[in-house]
């Protein structure tokens, strides 16, 4: 049952805006993006993506959101707890217009009962990372991080040995990958797999989440006969070409059986993951339910729900494991299954890494992460045009090249047109500042909105994630992502935002998000200067003082300036 006040919602397109200033019409039409059909996954539930990461509280609070945006000064700061806007202050023109927490609980009491009593009680909502924070830009929004990762997996086994170098060829050409999960996180993988050549399997008990990504070219078909998916990604494979095939199942099941073919040699499985929605077991679908009664369950007896789902995932991760043991490669996507896993009585679990520590971590320690923007005319060709500036402002950049163009060509708007790329420190700010020239020169129809996932270098400490085995072991030290907002908020950020718990579930992370706008005037430029240079400068200060010698060299070369002398740490730690 939808909550009370639902209705359609789509973010205005065109030059004529219904606020004060397109520093406020900015975070207006985001916001509504966020809750467009095309974008979100339930949004009769203000539910963005992540299972029960909204964009408001209510469609109550959502309007109020709205309506106080339509009459915000260029001098004010709009308060949001929770979804809820609370409080308009007069500050400046440097300050956000918007300041956001989301989820955000004292240590004792960041629990998913906790959380989950309070908000019953209408106190609280989840934000996830970018739902709570309104700069979701639908699948596409994690394609390229999820890209990169597969990228680097495919390099790690290339350099090992155990696949071959295919000549023209992405890194995955000649391989499968098993995964799981195919919603608004998860249905990444497919394109992202595809992307590099590889062919990709990818389960997921709802079909119509599978359909809606076949639908957006993230996936090639949908079957529901596991042997004839496994037939199609074997043919791609031994042909070396990128195809993928989403299986309707529970991947609690199909895994081990998977599991048993391919220790039988009837099939080989090149790399394992999942982004099933594990970070919160309420939403994970266990082994006995049917996906049309999981939220009545849920409601009517969740600590029942939340064993049976624990108990599911550990079967599930007692498969990857013992895939690992097969000689496949491993990894956790940042969903906490291992740690729920773990909570089911499987005591073998955390035997596989996360993969930031096992292929992203260098890209963090150069402040490189995601950049995106989207396009507040709502015209496809102001994207086309940024696309064609990005590789003029940075021609030797051969990767971002190939990402941008691989875009145009394969990735479908949902929404307002956007595009994301990674970007690090010492670049991020010259994309922003192009952007902004192209506004204030009418080589684009209307202001760029620029922001990134709450997944970065810098912003976020979360332990079975983003910061997993770090070299020094300051794995859940916090106060990074809140120096990141402060950060942020003091660099001309048009809204910035503090959200506990998104990606890995309440308890186990707090995060940082920040977004600004590219409106073609000289203060905007002042602000992206610096806001675009300080961000992934937290990146790099940040893994500094780890420990890691490339940030050390990075800061050196680039002239981050780091009171203290670096020291230099084992950056083996854990994988």
């Amino acid at each position: 049952m939808a909550l009370p006040g639902a209705r359609p919602v789509r973010a205005p397109r065109g030059s004529e805006i219904s606020t004060k200033s397109w520093q406020t019409e900015a975070p207006l039409r985001m916001l509504m993006n966020n809750l467009d059909p095309e974008v979100a996954e339930r949004p009769d539930d203000l539910v963005v993506y992540g299972g029960t990461g909204r964009a408001a509280r209510s469609w109550a609070a959502y309007d109020a959101i709205v309506d106080t945006l339509r009459d915000l000064e260029e001098d004010e700061t709009l308060l949001v707890q929770s979804g809820k806007p609370v409080g308009v202050f007069r500050t400046n023109k440097w300050a956000p217009r918007v300041l956001i927490a989301n989820s955000n609980l004292v240590g004792d009491w960041a629990t998913w009962p906790e959380f989950r009593k309070l908000e019953a009680e209408g106190l609280m909502m989840y934000g996830q990372m970018t739902a709570g924070s309104w700069i979701y830009i639908g699948t596409q929004g994690i394609l390229q991080g999820t890209y990169e990762t597969f990228a680097a997996a495919g390099r790690k086994l290339q350099g090992q040995g155990r696949i071959e170098t295919v000549e023209g060829k992405g890194s995955l050409a000649g391989t499968i990958t098993l995964t799981g999960g195919c919603g608004g996180m998860g249905g990444a993988q497919p394109l992202a797999v595809t992307l590099n050549d590889g062919a990709c399997l990818i389960v997921d008990v709802d079909k119509t989440r599978l359909d809606r990504r076949a639908g957006k070219r993230y996936l090639d078909e949908v079957v529901e006969d596991l042997d004839e998916a496994l037939a199609k990604v074997q043919q791609a494979k031994d042909e070396q070409r990128g195809w993928s095939v989403g299986l309707v199942g529970n991947a609690a099941e199909v895994f081990p059986e998977i599991l048993r073919r391919h220790q039988a040699g009837e099939v080989s499985i090149d790399l394992v993951t999942d982004q099933t929605s594990a970070h919160d077991p309420l939403s994970y679908l266990p082994i006995g339910y049917r996906v049309e009664e999981r939220l009545q369950r849920a409601e009517a007896d969740p600590e029942q729900f939340t064993k049976d789902a624990q108990a599911s995932m550990a079967a599930h991760v007692q498969a990857m494991v013992e895939f690992q043991d097969a000689g496949a490669e491993v990894f956790d996507y940042g969903n906490s299954i291992r740690d729920e896993a773990r909570k089911g009585g499987y005591d073998r679990a955390f035997e596989f890494p996360g993969f930031v520590p096992a292929y992203i971590r260098p890209l963090f320690c150069e402040g490189l992460g995601p950049f995106r923007w989207a396009a507040l005319s709502g015209d496809p060709e102001d994207i086309r045009v940024t696309d064609a500036a990005l590789k003029e402002l940075f021609p030797e950049n051969t990767h971002l090249h190939h990402w941008l163009d691989a875009a145009a060509e394969r990735v479908e708007f949902e929404g307002l047109p956007a595009r994301i790329c990674w970007l690090g420190y010492g670049e991020r700010h010259q994309a922003g500042l192009l952007f902004n020239r192209l506004v204030a020169e009418g080589k684009v129809s209307a202001p760029i909105v620029i922001g990134r996932d709450h997944l970065d270098s810098g912003s976020v400490a979360s332990p079975y994630r983003e910061t997993e085995a770090m070299a020094d072991g300051s794995d859940a030290i916090a106060d990074w992502p809140l120096l990141n907002a402060l950060t942020a908020t003091s660099s001309g950020a048009t809204w910035v935002s503090i959200h506990h718990g998104g990606g890995v579930g309440i308890g186990r992370s707090i995060h940082t998000g920040q977004v600004s706008v590219a409106d073609g005037t000289e203060l905007a430029a002042e602000k992206l200067e610096r806001l675009l240079t300080n961000d992934p400068g937290m990146g790099v200060i940040r893994h500094v003082d780890a420990g890691y010698e490339r940030a050390a060299e990075v800061a050196e070369e680039r002239g981050v300036r780091i009171p203290v002398a670096p020291t230099v740490r084992n950056t083996e730690r854990a994988w």
